[in-house]
């Protein structure tokens, strides 16, 4: 097995007088989908946030490629090439849809072949190239937030619930590029509340509960004992 793209020991992450992270371990693959599952508010978001930097860890080690990014700042860790999708969308809205893509596009130009397969994953990029964020439909707005990360080859993508409050049509859209983008052989931490994308996505899972992590597996194992699925996860993981 060669060594994974990102690996946390022990993370502790604190926001305010509350303890959200309490010593979160485990490991991403290279070139597979790893989903991040389990009920909500039980810091998978925060989780996110703090492999970005956006919450300091107070403890534990966040290793990218092996080097440890635990204390580095927010920019350096854009600039080793993790994209960041948050929940928020983190478009924007006074810009043009290009304008978003311009900014997104760190290390130059937008490459044009990058952009004619964002246009082919996402059509209403294409659409509204030249009108202001603020003005898309919510899918819409997820679309390029997610464009946004895919701008450029990135070395690992964290991605938070892409598919909440979208419509089915805008979730098959999402599904099909984050397909082509898994099918290139990209790096994926992906938050998704969703079963059945989790599921057709996933080729790892870390489950977590109360700040830590309960379970690892594949996704085969997880998608094959519906106990295991109602007993981590309960309720709020939509299975259809």
């Amino acid at each position: 097995m060669s060594e994974p793209i990102l690996a946390l020991d022990g993370v502790v992450t604190d926001i305010g007088q509350y303890h959200i992270l309490k010593g979160v371990s485990f490991e991403v693959p290279r070139g597979q989908v790893t989903m991040l599952l389990g009920r909500n508010g039980v810091g998978k978001t925060t989780t996110l946030r703090t492999i970005m930097g956006l919450w300091p860890a107070r403890a534990g080690r966040i290793l990218l490629d092996g080097e440890d990014i635990a204390r580095a700042p927010v920019s350096n860790r854009a600039g080793q090439g993790v994209g960041f999708v948050p929940e928020d969308m983190g478009i924007f809205s006074d810009l043009t849809v290009e304008e978003n893509m311009i900014l997104a596009a760190r290390s130059g130009p937008l490459d044009g072949a990058r952009r004619d397969w964002l246009f082919a994953a996402f059509p209403p990029l294409r659409t509204f190239w030249r009108s202001e964020a603020g003005n898309l439909s919510g899918g819409q707005k997820q679309m390029l937030s997610i464009a946004r990360a895919m701008a450029e080859e990135r070395r690992l993508y964290l991605i938070d619930e892409p598919t909440k409050g979208l419509a089915p049509a805008i979730v098959s859209t999402m599904v099909g590029a984050l397909r082509e983008l898994k099918a290139q052989g990209a790096s994926i931490l992906m938050v998704e509340q969703n079963f059945s994308v989790a599921r057709a996505l996933g080729d790892r899972v870390v489950v977590m509960d109360d700040g830590v992590v309960v379970w690892t597996g594949t996704m085969a194992e997880l998608a094959a004992d519906t106990a295991r699925q109602e007993r981590l996860m309960g309720l709020s993981v939509e299975a259809h």
